[in-house]
Order: C-alpha cells, then structure tokens, then sequence
C-alpha cells in the first residue's frame, strides 16, 4: 500500500462524487468560535457542502483566525451571512432542504435513525448553548451523536463533520440500493 499521487487522489475523489446526487448545506446558528468556523469550512469544501447559512454572531470566513483553520478552503464553498435562524430556515426549504438539527436534546433521537439520504441542511449551534430556541421548531428532526466514553459533548466543528459525513454514507447507501 501507498499513498495516492495527485493523480490517484482526483480520481478517487471523482469516483466518490459520482456515487450521489444529494445536496448538503449548514445552518451554523451562532458558532462564535472562529477557529470552529473555519473547521466546518474545510470539511464543507472536502465533503461538497454545497451552501452555507451564517446565523447572527457566526464569525465570518474572511476572520483571519477563521482563514487560519480553513487554509483557504473557503472559497470553495457558497456562504451567506443572516441575521435569525427563522431567515436561514426559510432560505434552506425554499432551496429545497429538509432542515435536521444536531443537538443534544431530550426529544433528538441517534443521528443514524434520521432520515438524511435526500438533500438535507444540517443545523449545528452555540459552542457552549447549543442550538438557540427559535431553531428548534423550524427543524424537521432532531438527531444527537451517539457517545460511549467519558465525555459528554463534542466540539462543534467535529460534530457538524461527523454529521456532513453520516448524511453522505446514507446518500450513497440509498443511491446503491436503487441501482
């Protein structure tokens, strides 16, 4: 075994993009953390997140702590700044996205028992609060990332990539069943 060449890596990257048609994009609601916005930038460029909703106090891609953590991936992915959850909800489902929240929360049931094959718009919040109240009704479902150790939390950017990352393993599990 050995590592892909430029070459191998376009090639398997390709190869995975063809294997579904599903569209992905984030609702950040409130990551203040510039450090966290910029790791969910570079996993929404990896992954193919194909828009960004920046809600109230999410800091902005062009922060230089944020470029810092995204290495210039930004410019790969569309991102648009909006004021209230209720505005990025609207714009997601009138885009065509089924909004599914990623919280901790009494009623969210395990991430994989959600239904993410179709194009879905993962909502992460708040680093410390979490989702804001105004954005829980506006989802469609709730889901929460089963944990086993001694934690009881994950970092946000890490939990929004292991969300990104779940909704396309459903995509392409659905896609591969229907051929």
């Amino acid at each position: 075994m050995k590592n892909l060449d430029p070459t191998g890596l376009k090639r398997l990257h390709r190869d995975w993009r063809r294997q579904t048609t599903q569209r992905v994009s984030l609702i950040l609601d409130s990551v203040q953390t510039p450090y966290n916005v910029g790791t969910i930038l570079r996993t929404s460029a990896a992954l193919g997140v194909d828009q960004l909703w920046l809600v109230g106090a999410t800091e902005s891609p062009n922060h230089a702590k944020t470029n810092k953590t995204a290495m210039g991936t930004q410019r790969y992915v569309e991102w648009t700044a909006v004021e209230t959850p209720t505005e990025a909800a609207a714009l997601a489902r009138s885009a065509g996205f089924t909004i599914v929240g990623i919280e901790l929360a009494d009623e969210a049931v395990p991430l994989e028992s959600v239904e993410m094959a179709g194009d879905v718009c993962l909502v992460v919040g708040h680093e410390d609060r979490g989702l804001s109240k105004e954005m829980f009704p506006l989802c469609d479902a709730v889901g929460y990332i089963p944990q086993m150790g001694k934690v009881g939390s994950l970092n946000v950017g890490v939990a929004a990539s292991i969300a990104v990352a779940e909704a396309r393993r459903q995509a392409r599990q659905t896609a591969a069943g229907s051929t």
